[in-house]
């Protein structure tokens, strides 16, 4: 075995009083702590199975019964994701090496028969083979896993300190934000369970890329192959880090891990208190905008430290790892932060001006080609998150809205309101900071009230209309409004120019399953859903010839608005044939120009707002 790689600072240190206080669980205090050590090892990684040994010891002896609990879910991740469904060979002993009486309370509980024992050593074995951000994966390449996934809490002992061995297969490092046990192998501490949760692990030779800001070691800890350069993506993750550093005015930690994963297909992130496991495409850093999306993802998951992990919404710590923790502020912690993801690699320097205005043009046209946005609120979205967003069905276009993007362009325009409220003195970077230190570092949680509070504080007047309308309601997003903040609006752009003729529109996205055409969408208010054609249908036919996605999407481009077209489906193995009449629709794009004639305040609040003088803003 290898000794671990990146020697990380005393917990003491690495984690704020503030933080260790505000994360400790809502358990009662217990009558006493038993010392509490897990080990956790790999012997046959080709297996999928991780081997979990917790040990309990109180000199004064053990209660009557110990339960041990696994958690149901993971922060950052609002699903109930029943990790306990991979637990297996579940066995209890005490020190002696006796088994001890067990039985299973419920779906994810374990209450042993202690009777008064010293120690506790149980025994489990967890099947690690779903490999995303948030669950565990071990094969013969690596380990990787979360430790909400994967340890289980002894009841009533959230808050008591743990220590974490792992022993690791063959040569494998390892690496975690967890500091190590300065005097064991492979050993790591955690001040409470909510630390040692928030605390993933990547054992594997793996590639580590290190850099310093403000003398703070970070590291990017690389699982897999790909086509980056490795000093170009050492020197753009740092200016990120040094952009929302001074942003946000101090770095809260001691170290930082980017845990990055390289996949041929697949993505995502999930913020840690100290680090933040990210899956990006092997090859996909080799064109600039592949390159851009990988350095949107760092931002994102990056700016967590601070928005969730530090401000952190009134039901996100401490947890709950039995059930649901039901918040409305989602559109703040998660769309927010994605509205300053892409912010902050251009103010970095990492992109330009006009991509980073295409970027948002792109986001817009995405909601607005939502039907839900109409009929869910940011707030709404954010609460029901734990039943819809990790769930979507066929009919979510048309019922939902997502908060991640519908939170970014609330961002956006709340930043651009309180920039022209304030006279460009005061933006959402101000807001940010007020909630840093009025909540995190006086030991608070923030509600929906306290969030507006302080937008206003920095606008400088009510809000009631903004957050009643756009948060609370929800009713169109009104982007010139807020773009003109800055001298910018929002225009249409027809993709044949401005005498684009009005083309046949039937409503619906069609994608290949097979040698099938399967309709995966249907849009509400469009003639494919007011005459009958549903998702799950098999598109066979148009007008009595077969069609796969490229020639229905041509030979309907012959069409004009208010032709019948017949459509011949197959629906549950039926052959049905339905005669559709088309609308009609102008095909845009969407662009963000310049206003004529700007005025002085425009500009100013332009380029501050973007980091660029306003003559490179587009024209219109």
């Amino acid at each position: 075995m290898r000794a671990v790689l990146f020697q990380m600072l005393a917990l003491a240190a690495a984690f704020s009083p503030a933080f260790a206080r505000n994360t400790l669980s809502q358990n009662t205090q217990p009558m006493s702590r038993p010392e509490i050590h897990f080990t956790v090892s790999m012997p046959k990684p080709y297996t999928h199975l991780l081997e979990v040994e917790v040990r309990l010891q109180d000199p004064k002896g053990l209660s009557p019964q110990t339960s041990l609990s696994m958690p149901v879910w993971t922060p950052g991740s609002y699903l109930i994701r029943e990790f306990e469904r991979n637990v297996q060979d579940f066995s209890a002993n005490n020190s002696t090496g006796s088994p001890l009486a067990w039985s299973k309370t419920d779906k994810n509980t374990w209450r042993v028969e202690t009777a008064g024992q010293k120690e506790l050593v149980a025994k489990y074995r967890v099947y690690c083979n779903e490999f995303s951000v948030r669950t565990n994966e071990v094969n013969d390449h690596h380990a990787f896993w979360n430790n909400a996934a994967l340890l289980m809490f002894p009841e009533g002992q959230l808050r008591s300190p743990s220590t974490l061995t792992v022993e690791p297969f063959g040569d494998w490092k390892i690496a975690t934000g967890l500091p190590p046990v300065t005097d064991k192998t492979n050993t790591f501490r955690a001040e409470n369970f909510d630390i040692l949760y928030d605390s993933p692990f990547e054992v594997s030779d793996f590639t580590v890329l290190s850099f310093e800001v403000k003398g703070i070691p970070h590291r990017i800890v690389i699982d897999g192959e790909g086509n980056y350069d490795p000093e170009r993506v050492r020197s753009s993750v740092k200016k990120i880090v040094e952009t929302q550093a001074a942003m946000m005015g101090e770095i809260p930690y001691h170290d930082y891990t980017f845990f990055l994963h390289l996949r041929t297909n697949g993505g995502g992130g999930l913020e840690h208190l100290n680090s933040t496991a990210l899956i990006f495409r092997r090859f996909g850093f080799a064109t600039e905008p592949g390159f851009r999306d990988f350095l949107s993802l760092v931002s994102h998951e990056f700016f967590h430290l601070w928005n969730v992990k530090r401000i952190r919404p009134d039901a996100l710590g401490p947890f709950d790892y039995s059930k649901e923790n039901y918040t409305k502020l989602l559109w703040v912690a998660e769309g927010i932060t994605e509205y300053y993801s892409g912010l902050h690699v251009r103010r970095a320097g990492l992109m330009s001006e006009q991509e980073y205005l295409t970027e948002i043009s792109n986001g817009i046209g995405s909601v607005q080609k939502t039907p839900g946005r109409l009929e869910m609120s940011a707030e709404e979205a954010s609460f029901d998150a734990w039943v819809k967003f990790y769930r979507p069905d066929d009919n979510a276009a048309n019922s939902q809205v997502s908060y991640y993007d519908k939170g970014a362009l609330l961002g956006m325009l709340l930043d651009l309101e309180i920039r022209k409220r304030s006279g460009g003195a005061k933006s959402l970077d101000d807001v940010m900071r007020y909630l840093y230190t009025e909540f995190y570092k006086k030991e608070r949680n923030y509600a929906p009230a306290d969030f507006q509070h302080a937008a206003e504080l920095m606008a400088g007047s009510s809000l009631d209309d903004f957050f009643n309308r756009y948060v609370h309601g929800r009713e169109e997003l009104d982007y010139n409004a807020a773009l003109n903040a800055a001298g910018l609006r929002f225009a249409p752009a027809a993709k044949d120019g401005p005498s684009a003729r009005e083309k046949a529109f039937l409503g619906l996205e069609a994608a290949p399953d097979g040698d099938r055409l399967m309709v995966r969408t249907v849009y509400q208010g469009t003639p494919a859903y007011d005459q009958g054609l549903n998702t799950g249908d098999q598109i066979v036919a148009l007008d009595g010839i077969r069609v796969n996605r490229d020639s229905l999407n041509e030979r309907l481009g012959e069409r004009k608005p208010g032709d019948i077209a017949t459509f011949t489906i197959f629906r549950f193995d039926e052959l049905r044939t339905f005669k559709i009449k088309l609308g009609g629709k102008i095909d845009q794009n969407y662009r963000i120009v310049r206003v004529d004639n700007p005025t002085d305040a425009q500009r100013q609040v332009h380029n501050n707002w973007l980091s660029a003088p306003y003559d490179q803003a587009p024209k219109g």
